[in-house]
């Protein structure tokens, strides 16, 4: 980081966060069923790995509204990752403890995307 200025994606708080949540459910949901390999098990981690995917790729774009644009989705995808974890505990394939780390994660991530995208609005 020269001068105080962001050269790269990975430099930022809310990317590294993502992917610290991304690997939480990674982990989690390698005790998911073997059956739900091809239903909420893909969904989840494809959900969760495309926040810092699209953080990354906004990061990239010149304009303000192009970057915003894919912030945006990266939200969309953080609330859908939020959706699967409230599914997945409803199904008992998460515990409580599992249910309640991963939500706070997801919430941090969610502030801090937030906070994020605030300039460029």
């Amino acid at each position: 980081m020269a001068d105080g200025k962001i050269e790269s994606f990975e430099e930022l708080t809310v990317w590294q966060e993502s992917q610290n949540f991304a690997v939480m459910v990674y982990q989690e949901t390698r005790l998911f069923p073997k059956e739900e390999v091809f239903g909420i098990t893909s969904q989840i981690r494809r959900s969760v790995s495309s926040i810092s995917a699209n953080i990354a790729e906004g990061f990239g774009r010149k304009s303000s509204k192009d970057k915003l644009h894919f912030y945006v989705i990266a939200y969309g995808s953080l609330l859908e990752t939020r959706n699967f974890i409230s599914l997945s505990s409803k199904l008992d394939y998460l515990n409580e403890v599992s249910t309640q780390l991963l939500l706070e994660k997801c919430t941090s991530c969610q502030k801090l995307l937030n906070a994020f995208m605030r300039p460029l609005r």
